[in-house]
């Protein structure tokens, strides 16, 4: 029995020695650039060599993967700021594609972009006339009130408080109306940035149109 397992180990001993090498053969090989500055290649990288990046190679010494090194703190900055700014840069390409076709699609000239503008100034400019009548209206109540409190002052009456109030009302709400036509002027102003902003736009698309319109003609 003795005999037997040593045979065994014997066996398992030449068995192993023999696929050994095929095995080593079969792994893949790494190349990097250890703690003196010299390029190795070995069956593993070094944990203290991995910052520095290495190759992988494969069997017939090709390069079949590079694993760059670790960035420093200040190169993941950098690199975070130039991820930003591609993001950014196609938030901007989305939005101008998004403007583009909208424009296209309310739009076929710039003739009807400036309608359309004059179309939503009168309307503002209808609303800024209504508020500025309201005013006025406003403005007349309170002379009128106020007219009525000084007869009674000089008649040594005493002026009621509802007709005080009342005027008190009255002139906050001329100041609210008078807020309003402030913002509704800052609309119509508003308004006009933003058409033109379109027209502009629409010149610089019209622009292009006619630049590729050239570009195959002359070809």
């Amino acid at each position: 029995m003795k005999g037997n397992k040593q045979l065994v180990r014997t066996l398992l001993i030449a068995i192993v020695a023999a696929i050994a090498p095929a095995v080593v053969l079969a792994s893949d090989l790494y190349r990097y650039i250890n703690d003196e500055g010299n390029v190795v290649v070995d069956y593993q990288v070094p944990p203290e060599a991995v910052h520095r990046g290495y190759e992988i190679l494969g069997k017939d010494g090709r390069v079949k993967e590079v694993v760059p090194r670790t960035l420093t703190p200040e190169e993941r900055a950098a690199l975070s700021e130039e991820e930003k700014a591609q993001e950014l840069e196609q938030e901007e390409q989305a939005r101008l594609q998004e403007w583009d076709e909208s424009l296209m699609l309310r739009y076929s000239s710039i003739e009807d972009i400036e309608a359309a503008r004059d179309r939503a100034l009168r309307e503002l400019r209808i609303r800024v006339s209504i508020l500025k009548s309201n005013t006025r209206s406003l403005k007349l109540q309170i002379e009128n009130a106020q007219a009525k409190a000084a007869n009674i002052e000089r008649g040594g009456g005493e002026v009621p408080f509802e007709l005080m109030q009342n005027i008190d009302n009255l002139q906050q709400e001329i100041a609210m109306t008078d807020r309003s036509v402030v913002d509704r002027e800052d609309e119509m102003e508003q308004v006009r940035q933003n058409f033109q902003k379109d027209i502009d736009r629409f010149q610089t698309l019209l622009d292009l149109v006619e630049a590729r319109r050239a570009r195959s003609v002359n070809r």
